[in-house]
């Protein structure tokens, strides 16, 4: 691919000395299939895309830079998937007409939206029009496999160009420019360079694109990068270990021109806000919009397992807006932890945690990941039966551990022959896609949704209401939705948090390449059978948990009337915590002597370095 040689378009009809009057030009947030292959969309989706929000701000500054020339009249369409039909044959009409170019580009698209993404760019490079794809898949594969990797043989195949990197602050300009003269290369690599994210133009979606959302909440990054070596983990090989901050005036001018469209809801994208350097400058900045004009922000950010330990992060962060948090738990298995390095979660230290946060009005979700080396179906289950008793989380995230391209765990599996599954469809965290070493396929397919139902029992829900009336954490709504979001999605929907909707839209005539389209009769009747089955489950639920929040919030006022008390929410006595206990008894010798030094040092006893090792007056 050295020298990259120009994707060759068909004729569009047009000469190609005409005169160019309008450019149109289609971003693209790709979603995926479902498992019968039909896109998973919705009347309402989620969080709307920051990739899409980055990339549209970038795409609308270089237009009003004038990046196509004087005269050039630029349109710019966002779309999101999730919740908005492609309409190909608008784009191929746009591409079509006398004085005008459309140019696509697939947007912030990851490895299970790939093939979906190819799907929509097959008739339209077929048609001539100049495609573009860049996000997550791309730019981990380049990094991690090299710019020949087979991963994205079907994208050179249908002349797709590629971009792989960041696309701050200009990097659109050359690709823009390209597109329009028919001469876009077949990969534009930034990885090499990280960009300067200060002064670079900030996210943003239009506000009718984010009301698409039932939520109404819209996303944007405060920072990028991640010093941390999660071997699962894509963020370090793409965006890098060197971490980069916008600037408190850059948050700021989001906030203002959010609100501007009656947006005030937000997730922060970054991976980790506890470690951005200027996370208390944000929080005073919203602070002070907050006291001094009213522009009151909810905000979910996801912190790591240690963020509790920054002196006054939690008091601040709450007091700035935050109402849900996200932590990466990940596992409460010390060597499934030690062989992950995901060496700063300290399961000595998770009940401490859970604890520092609950004492404030947020609603906490933990990331789990099910399907390590070491794990059993029985280890499993005790796990999570360990967690309900032990750990005052609200809602778990699970997910199957998956080698996701651009990771290091699936560079290894790769260069050592391991199987992967050749269905990049699936690689969304919810399907098995390669075997595991101590269970059957079949074993690891039920152990996956039997957590999930293990965890989510009437009985386990009401008792999380129990503990937020007794801890006067209030959000009584915002945790019953994330619940049944949380429990359902993945039952019913086949969906995880990230992907969950209200109303699914099902198109007989919309199906992935190379499967045939359905007889409507039984296509309808599994449809309608299935909307009803699905609007019946989410009734039940609601109202089951209704009941239980009423029965848990008769206490509200009067905690002291009617005292609830559990192991999770009980006085923290790190010598004797079951967790560490039942956790430590199963590890092996080594990772059982760093989490005893880890909690001696925590207690005074010495100081811990991560060669597991005590090192006196350190």
């Amino acid at each position: 691919m050295r020298g990259h040689p120009l994707i060759k378009s068909a004729n569009d009809g047009l000469s190609p000395t005409a005169p160019i009057d309008r450019v149109d030009i289609w971003l693209i947030k790709a979603t995926r299939y479902d498992d019968n292959g039909y896109p998973i969309r919705w009347i309402r989706s989620a969080i709307p895309s920051n990739s899409l929000a980055c990339v549209w701000a970038l795409v609308d500054d270089a237009a009003s830079r004038g990046v196509f020339g004087a005269g050039v009249d630029v349109q710019v369409h966002a779309i999101d998937e999730t919740n908005t039909r492609v309409d190909i044959a608008a784009i191929l009409k746009s591409h079509s007409t006398a004085g005008t170019r459309a140019i696509v580009m697939l947007v912030g698209v990851q490895t299970n939206q790939y093939p979906r993404a190819m799907d929509i760019a097959r008739p339209l490079r077929q048609a001539g029009v100049p495609v573009c794809i860049g996000g997550f898949h791309v730019s981990g594969c380049v990094a991690m496999l090299g710019e020949d990797a087979e991963e994205l043989a079907l994208a050179r195949e249908l002349g797709v160009s590629q971009f792989a990197g960041e696309a701050e602050p200009d990097r659109l300009d050359a690709v823009l420019q390209d597109a329009l003269a028919g001469t876009l290369k077949p990969l534009y690599n930034h990885l090499k360079k990280e960009p300067v994210l200060p002064g670079s133009p900030v996210p943003l979606l239009p506000g009718p694109i984010v009301r698409r959302s039932f939520t109404h909440w819209s996303s944007f990054d405060l920072g990028r990068g991640c010093p941390f070596e999660c071997s699962f983990c894509t963020i370090i090989n793409v965006q890098g270990r060197h971490s980069r901050f916008r600037t408190a005036d850059e948050l700021e001018k989001i906030v203002r021109l959010n609100a501007a469209a009656g947006v005030t809801k937000f997730f922060v994208t970054d991976d980790n806000f506890a470690r951005n350097r200027n996370w208390e400058a944000y929080c005073d900045r919203l602070i002070e919009l907050r006291e001094r004009e009213g522009l009151e922000v909810r905000l979910l950010i996801q912190v790591d397992t240690m963020a509790h330990r920054i002196p006054g992060f939690i008091d601040k962060v709450v007091k700035a807006g935050v109402r849900l948090i996200f932590i990466g738990l990940e596992n409460i298995n010390p060597d499934n932890l030690e062989a992950a390095k995901k060496r700063q979660n300290r399961i000595e230290e998770y009940r401490e945690m859970m604890l520092d946060w609950k004492r404030h009005p947020v609603v906490v979700s933990c990331g789990y990941i099910i399907g390590f080396p070491a794990d059993t179906r029985e280890s499993i289950l005790r796990d999570v039966d360990l967690i309900k008793r032990e750990l005052a989380i609200d809602v778990l995230y699970f997910n199957i551990l998956t080698p996701l391209p651009g990771s290091e765990d699936h560079k290894k599996m790769k260069d050592a022959g391991v199987w992967m599954d050749p269905d990049f469809n699936k690689y969304d965290l919810n399907h098995r896609v390669t075997h595991h070493p101590r269970m059957s396929d079949a074993e690891l397919d039920a152990v996956f949704h039997e957590a999930s139902a293990r965890y989510y029992d009437f009985e386990h829900m009401e008792r999380v209401f129990k503990r937020r009336v007794q801890l006067k954490n209030g959000m009584r709504l915002t945790t019953l939705y994330n619940l049944i979001a949380y429990r359902e999605g993945p039952r019913r929907e086949g969906v995880a948090f990230a992907e969950f909707g209200l109303g699914r839209i099902i198109d007989r005539h919309e199906r992935r390449y190379g499967m045939p389209l359905e007889n409507p009769v039984p296509f309808y009747a599994r449809y309608g059978w299935r909307f009803a089955r699905t609007i019946t489950a989410y009734a039940y639920t609601y109202i089951r948990l209704r009941l239980s929040v009423a029965k848990a919030w008769r206490a509200w006022g009067r905690q002291d009337l009617f005292p609830y008390s559990d192991e999770a929410i009980a006085a923290v006595d790190m010598r004797n915590d079951p967790l560490v206990q039942e956790t430590a008894a199963r590890s092996t010798a080594y990772t059982k002597r760093r989490q005893e030094n880890r909690l001696k040092a925590r207690l005074g006893e010495g100081t811990y370095t991560d060669q597991g090792t005590e090192v006196a007056g350190r």
